[in-house]
């Protein structure tokens, strides 16, 4: 019988929090953009392709949830990772995600049907 981690509902909330920070596509990309270095919103929005206020909010989002932080420098606001091991979790989602597909992709390939 498989038992569960000893996890508080305090912790699981905050996991499920912070979780939520990474549920959507542009918040990740503006991740792994701040995985190359410090970048302020307007760079953000040039290299995204989304309007200034757009990527101002996912920020906000993002510092929210600790996965950023803000340094002001002289006039501008620059983003920083807070912490590394984020994108190594990134990484690590993204090899589940294409080892998933591998499989689903091999369960619908027509060889493995004509093979047995």
């Amino acid at each position: 019988m498989t038992t569960l981690p000893e996890l508080s509902s305090e912790s699981v909330q905050l996991h499920a929090y912070l979780c939520s920070g990474l549920a959507d596509a542009k918040r990740i990309a503006i991740l792994y953009l701040l995985a190359d270095g410090p970048r302020n919103v307007n760079a953000l929005a040039h290299m995204l392709g989304i309007s200034q206020p757009t990527v101002s909010r996912h920020l906000k989002i993002l510092r929210e949830r600790g996965l950023v932080r803000a340094q002001r420098r002289k006039q501008s606001v620059y983003y920083t990772l807070n912490d590394r091991r984020v994108i190594q979790a990134l990484d690590l989602l993204r090899e589940v995600m294409r080892d998933h597909l591998l499989s689903q992709a091999h369960l619908l390939s027509p060889d493995v049907a004509t093979a047995g």
